[in-house]
């Protein structure tokens, strides 16, 4: 039976509807499934936690190439039906929190945090993916620090991710700041059922600890380089050297002496600088930023 007609039996047979406030798109398309595990470069002795497992067609092939997975369902209704159907197929591997991911005081937390190592895979609802990437990426939540994570996106999203200067975000400059980030495969809204009025992307995201050992190097805190680049992009239509004068409230010849001195262009605007500018500049004015 073809994926879509499988979910809909499923939901009929325990009476779940799909909602979209919960932004619950079912995956119904094999090809995005292979993806999604080549994504993950599981090598079968890995720890995963599983996002949003839903009824579980992800969770089983994850299950059947490596060695534990924490699934994770927020959904009161979906995750009784995910512990049967497991059941069912004689899956043992797998530990079922039917908690928030956002709530790092969960149980699902505590167990995690006596892995040494894991990584993440996760067909994210669109509602929560920023969010979710926020907090997963720098790890300063109960030192919660997957190593890579394999991701379903919305398409927007994961560009935002790979963005190269003249695009960039605080969540492009944030994702690369701590990881290698590259878009496997694309799904078009048909792969899901419902359909979402948008695509969606499979990224692969791989841990780079390069600019984080930068700033340890330089004497500057993670959180000073971040409050640079929050700074930085508070009015995107404005010159960089504006925002950064009004922000960190240092004079603007002081704000283009840096430039001159990082060989950044006066007229630059945040979108614009790459990473190894920011960094530049947060080593020559992270000393006067209190």
């Amino acid at each position: 039976m073809a994926l879509l007609e499988t979910t809909k039996a499923l939901c009929e047979r325990f009476h779940i509807k799909p909602s979209r406030s919960k932004g619950q798109n079912f995956l119904v398309d094999e090809g995005a499934y292979e993806a999604m595990i080549e994504a993950a470069h599981l090598q079968g002795d890995e720890v995963v936690l599983e996002v949003g497992p839903g009824l579980g067609f992800l969770t089983e092939r994850i299950a059947h190439r490596t060695q534990k997975v924490f699934a994770v369902e927020l959904d009161d209704a979906l995750a009784p039906v995910l512990k049967r159907r497991l059941k069912e197929e004689n899956i043992s591997n797998v530990e079922i929190y039917n908690e928030d991911i956002l709530n790092f005081r969960g149980e699902w937390a505590k167990a995690l945090a006596l892995i040494p190592s894991f990584i993440v895979v996760a067909n994210l609802p669109y509602n929560i993916s920023s969010l979710f990437l926020r907090k997963f990426l720098s790890g300063n939540e109960g030192g919660i620090l997957p190593e890579r994570l394999a991701l379903m996106l919305q398409k927007e999203v994961a560009e935002r991710l790979v963005a190269a200067p003249g695009a960039l975000s605080i969540l492009g400059v944030s994702a690369q700041f701590y990881m290698n980030v590259k878009i496997k495969a694309f799904v078009p809204a048909n792969s899901f059922w419902p359909a979402p009025k948008v695509g969606s992307a499979v990224v692969a995201l791989q841990r780079n600890y390069i600019y984080v050992e930068r700033l340890k190097n330089l004497g500057v805190e993670e959180k000073i380089f971040f409050r640079l680049v929050k700074i930085g992009f508070s009015a995107r239509r404005k010159m960089l050297k504006a925002n950064l004068a009004g922000g960190l409230k240092i004079p603007l010849p002081e704000i283009l002496e840096a430039f001159t001195e990082a060989g950044i262009s006066p007229t630059a605007r945040a979108q614009e600088l790459s990473l190894e500018e920011w960094i530049k500049l947060v080593a020559i004015l992270g000393g006067k930023m209190v």
